[in-house]
């Protein structure tokens, strides 16, 4: 799967100098799919090295020029649909069509950053002094790292890739070892746009070779990580050294509440779907769920039957409603996390172990917690996995006092059919996006992120080309 590929630096695909390789095993069948060159701190050093001069060249470029090289990009992936979400499917174990919808997600991405290139505005302000003015522009930051995780591998680089080039920023994109063929698509993709040698580069390796050598660059000016808050907090420390601008977006536990006069139907019918997508591997999926006493019953008796129906295998095959889990660690992580809440007095509605029914794989079943408790495991920690907890309230102040009192503040949910109680749940919910009666919240023109534990920065929207850019001040006087 891999053979075309490998890193990539000064314009080329290229092999490690010390020849090393490792091997990405499906989570379906726990084979190997192939074998990816593995970059030494050398081949890193080299990366940024070009990085540096890609940036002089690309920065000089015209806006209009840049839109237009992000527009011929955006063709290329979308004429490279089918291989894109088959290397998805195929890495990830998620079902096909998630991998296609992410796949437009991210074509989506680029079309969204070249027009946004074409607005990158400064402005005017009259000076005090007689004869003066002020004017404002706007920077590219320089040469930026891209650091994501596996779970979403091609919509989390597009997020920060399309708009830091976008914005005249070179990047070096490190993806997850365990999804490294679906960077490797997109930045072959980028050749379609002519980008100047070292633009775009992409190492695959261990923190030692790659993210050590990175963090340690004074010429590396940011770095953007999709992945868990432990990570982000070391990240951050470590940038602080050579004083690097960061965007963060990290770990979620999102709640969702349903309260007394929701449309239980449309509720069940979105939820459902939105909590087993990519088994549950996802940040802004609601972990949470508070549900008014009046309609408890009745929604764990629809969610468990919809649960239920859910058919789980390999991803490739378009049948399937949900994958494996992405490795064995995940695997023992979410049996560990649903033993212990039964343990603790949580009742199992549904699923709750490993899928037998597979001899291969990191299957786990699709699961249903109720009469979980706010200080289990479950609820107090993001379980990133197919895990629905299901608890029940009394009063709307309790629902959203529960909701606010984890740590986390990505995402949170709501639904009603009352507009005034719609406002006051945006407004008192602490996080970075709400959802009311949706959960479509990512969108290449809206701003993506959170809020305390969750992260800092924001991408998609005009928010997301900012976090690349710096402002300049000049003061003019005739």
């Amino acid at each position: 799967m891999y053979q075309k590929f490998g890193l990539f630096m000064g314009g080329e695909w290229r092999q490690a100098k010390a020849g090393a390789h490792a091997a990405v095993r499906s989570p379906v069948t726990e084979v190997s799919l192939g074998d990816v060159p593995v970059a030494s701190i050398a081949d890193t050093q080299e990366a940024i090295e070009f990085a540096q001069v890609g940036f002089k060249a690309w920065r000089a470029k015209p806006a209009f020029t840049r839109a237009d090289a992000l527009h011929a990009i955006a063709d290329e992936m979308l004429r490279r649909t089918d291989e894109a979400a088959r290397m998805i499917s195929s890495e990830t174990g998620k079902p096909l069509a998630q991998a296609q919808r992410e796949w437009a997600l991210s074509v989506d991405q680029f079309r969204w950053a070249a027009e946004e290139a074409r607005r990158i505005y400064g402005r005017i302000i009259e000076s005090r002094v007689p004869g003066g003015r002020f004017e404002v522009s706007h920077e590219p930051v320089g040469v930026v790292a891209a650091f994501t995780a596996w779970n979403f591998p091609a919509a989390l680089i597009a997020r920060k890739l399309a708009p830091a080039l976008a914005a005249g920023c070179s990047v070096i994109v490190r993806p997850s070892s365990q999804t490294p063929g679906t960077a490797m698509v997109m930045v072959d993709c980028c050749r379609a746009g002519q980008l100047p040698a070292g633009a775009v580069g992409l190492v695959v390796g261990p923190t030692n070779s790659t993210y050590a050598p990175i963090m340690a660059s004074k010429v590396v000016r940011k770095v953007s990580l999709t992945g868990s808050t432990r990570v982000g907090q070391q990240m951050i420390r470590d940038a602080a050294e050579t004083m690097k601008k960061v965007s963060m977006e990290l770990g979620g536990n999102a709640p969702l509440i349903i309260y007394a006069d929701a449309d239980i139907e449309a509720a069940l019918d979105a939820a459902v779907p939105t909590k087993f997508a990519n088994a549950g591997q996802v940040c802004v999926t609601p972990d949470r769920f508070y549900v008014h006493e009046r309609l408890h019953d009745a929604f764990v008796a629809g969610f468990v039957a919809r649960t239920k129906a859910i058919k789980l295998g390999d991803g490739l095959d378009p049948s399937v409603g949900m994958g494996p889990l992405i490795n064995p660690a995940r695997l023992a992580e979410i049996e560990g996390i649903v033993a212990q809440a039964v343990r603790e007095g949580a009742t199992l509605a549904t699923g709750g172990g490993r899928a037998r029914q597979f001899n291969s794989g990191h299957f786990f079943e699709p699961t249903v917690l109720t009469e979980v408790t706010d200080t289990m495991r479950v609820m107090a920690e993001e379980n990133f996995g197919p895990i629905a907890a299901i608890t029940r309230f009394q009063t709307d102040d309790e629902a959203i006092a529960r909701a606010n009192s984890c740590d986390m503040g990505l995402s949170a949910y709501a639904f009603t059919r009352s507009p005034t109680l719609a406002r006051r749940t945006i407004a008192e919910l602490k996080a970075g996006m709400v959802g009311i009666n949706s959960f479509a919240l990512a969108a290449s023109e809206a701003p993506f992120g959170g809020t305390n534990f969750s992260g800092m920065g924001r991408e998609g929207g005009v928010e997301g080309i900012r976090d690349y850019l710096d402002v300049k001040l000049a003061q003019v006087v005739f």
